[in-house]
């Protein structure tokens, strides 16, 4: 997901996206633990996925406060 697509989300479903992303995250870190992770990169993706949200939720917290 760009960060366009993202911006374009309202918090709720930020919030709704932020949560899937870290249930994502630690399925991804529970079969690379087991060895059953084909595709290492996914842990990656879905880090930076879950970064990119927390940014945007950040600029939106400033904005509002700023």
């Amino acid at each position: 997901m760009k960060a366009t697509e993202i911006r374009s989300l309202n918090d709720a479903e930020l919030k709704k996206q932020i949560e899937e992303a870290r249930q994502e995250l630690f399925n991804l870190r529970f079969r690379l633990a087991t060895r059953q992770l084909v595709n290492h990169r996914e842990v990656m993706r879905t880090r930076r996925k879950i970064a990119r949200i927390l940014t945007i939720m950040r600029e939106r917290e400033l904005i509002k406060t700023g």
